[in-house]
């Protein structure tokens, strides 16, 4: 008897664990269909798409159980793909039908004039008590439910909260009787988030059960806002790598360079001359940048893995130590690809992305592995994948909010008036009176790289980012080797063209150097996210700061921390 919680074989169910454990909750897993009789509350948390979870639910004879459970009067708490199920069905999966215990369907955003998926922390208003100050949650998802009270008032009269993006409103939150969902992630929205499961949890379950029928308000209609609230990213990264001893260490590279640069003769040559230079620990800096405020953390190896990576223990109990302590999304990158063990055992990316969903984290970058995917989609000639990249694997199976890919271009110089190569309308001008002496009546395009950017390909940024987004990216990471630990801010250009190629959510990376670059990117290029690393170690630069600072020119950024 007592709590449970239902894990249905993708998506990264660990963090409720995390946060339960933290909040001093015990619980138990589903592990048949027999332990619905013996659960007197039950929170099924997940991401992914809506398909997968109802064919696995059914796989395992767990979807017949969980509407039984719901419709017992017990209390249940669905989040994210767990709210959803609730529904009747989703257009993501047409030919799957959930609970339908909500009387309608789940939809995907109009992304005519917005980003898709919905990403990032929003604002969560109450229906019946709009005045009441709302709170911020974390949501990433590409579907949602449309607030509709006017031709769908059944399913409106669910309604506890709703949210804005654009010109929509959905439902992100459903509450009545037994039943509570939440289309956002209180176990990744910081102290917001854990007060609210952990309320939930505190209410005696009787009050949390199916009370006796009631009357219910009809729901109101609801007037959009001049703009919505959701929030500008800051991300803190951290580049983990063994020294040479090896350790586990966070590093910061110049334009990739992540070996200390001391003069021939020094004193100190002997000693450290060509180490690698040594940040923090991972885990104590990811608490630390939680702590101070940072809305994701992203953890990137950058040498890969030293064996294989269902083989590199070390790296996966960094991602483990640090979803315990880190209440915001989780990014891990590094060696996420088809790999084969050092004993010729093949493994596919989707394995090893499931791992390291299952040690904790929320999201996977993939680098090198998503331009050759690109490469392949192009020389096809076909406007689809063929399904094997690990892009479209670990997207369809987790959805494609859980698939960041990050790419890392340099800039190739040409003569205007000379180049006919195939990238001509990617062309940057640098105009004469540019602010970089360097880029003042020069032109160049952005190529890709690999392998840490040691290898250079041909194709272009443009070309990249339109195929990953077709392959089934949710994100992308926009790295700049030209301006990789410079400290002269963010390249607005690359940022800008690159934002103009795709629908989905862009992080501007590399260069950030005072607390003002992230207010001149977001208000420059329109970005969702800014991520910095190295400003951030050295402690030249307080995440708070940025903050203040782009709260100061009005530009909404989660400030409710604790």
């Amino acid at each position: 008897m007592g709590l449970f919680l239902l894990d249905y074989g993708a998506g990264n169910v660990q963090s409720l664990a995390n946060s339960l454990t933290k909040l001093g909750h015990s619980f138990q897993w589903i592990s048949s269909p027999t332990d619905f009789q013996k659960a007197t509350s039950l929170i099924f948390p997940g991401v992914g798409a809506f398909e997968t979870a109802v064919e696995n639910l059914t796989k395992k004879g767990l979807l017949e159980p969980l509407k039984e459970y719901v419709q017992s009067g017990k209390p249940y708490f669905g989040i994210c793909i767990g709210m959803q199920i609730l529904f009747q069905a989703s257009e993501e999966s047409p030919n799957f039908h959930g609970l339908g215990v909500v009387p309608t369907t789940i939809d995907r955003f109009d992304d005519s004039a917005k980003t898709v998926p919905h990403m990032g922390w929003n604002s969560a208003d109450l229906v019946q008590s709009p005045d009441v100050e709302p709170a911020f949650y974390y949501f990433v998802h590409s579907y949602c439910a449309k607030y509709r009270p006017a031709d769908r008032p059944d399913a409106a009269s669910w309604a506890y909260t709703t949210t804005q993006y654009g010109g929509e409103i959905f439902i992100s939150s459903v509450r009545r009787g037994n039943v509570f969902g939440t289309q956002f992630h209180p176990e990744k929205s910081g102290a917001a988030g854990l007060a609210l499961i952990d309320k939930w949890l505190r209410t005696p379950e009787a009050e949390r059960s199916a009370p006796k029928p009631e009357a219910l308000c009809s729901p109101p209609t609801l007037s959009l806002k001049p703009r919505d609230n959701l929030s500008k990213r800051i991300i803190a990264c951290m580049d983990v790598r063994s020294d040479d001893d090896g350790n586990l260490i966070v590093t910061k590279g110049d334009q990739y360079d992540v070996r200390e640069k001391v003069p021939s003769g020094h004193s100190m040559q002997v000693k450290t001359g060509g180490a690698v230079r040594n940040l923090g620990k991972p885990v104590t800096l990811a608490s630390k940048y939680y702590a101070a405020g940072a809305d994701e953390i992203c953890l990137l190896n950058i040498t890969s893995f030293r064996h294989s990576p269902l083989q590199d223990q070390p790296m996966l109990a960094v991602v483990r130590a640090a979803a315990e302590c880190v209440f915001v999304p989780l990014t891990i990158g590094g060696g996420i690809k088809d790999t084969i063990d050092p004993d010729k055992t093949k493994r596919s990316a989707l394995e090893v992305a499931s791992e390291y969903f299952r040690a904790g984290a929320d999201k996977v970058s993939i680098g090198s592995d998503a331009v050759y995917a690109a490469e392949k989609l192009l020389a096809s000639g076909q406007k689809h994948g063929d399904g094997t990249s690990s892009i479209e694997t670990i997207a369809h199976t987790y959805g494609r909010q859980a698939v960041v890919v990050s790419i890392d271009p340099r800039r190739v110089y040409v003569d205007p008036t000379t180049y006919d190569g195939p990238h001509q309308d990617e062309l940057i001008l640098g105009s004469l009176d540019s602010a970089f002496e360097s880029d003042r009546g020069r032109s160049w395009w952005y190529a890709c790289t690999v392998s840490g950017g040691r290898e250079t390909r041909s194709i272009s940024v443009c070309q990249l980012a339109r195929a990953v987004e077709t392959l089934g990216a949710g994100e992308i990471l926009v790295n700049s080797i030209d301006r990789d630990g410079t400290g002269l801010g963010f390249d607005s250009d690359l940022l800008r063209l690159i934002k103009g190629c795709v629908k989905v959510p862009v992080v501007a990376s590399s260069g950030a150097g005072r607390k003002e670059h992230f207010l001149d990117v977001f208000e420059q290029t329109g970005v969702e996210a800014a991520l910095a690393a190295g400003i951030f170690h050295r402690a030249e630069v307080d995440i708070g700061e940025v903050k203040e600072c782009l709260a100061r020119h009005d530009i909404k950024v989660r400030t409710h921390i604790s």
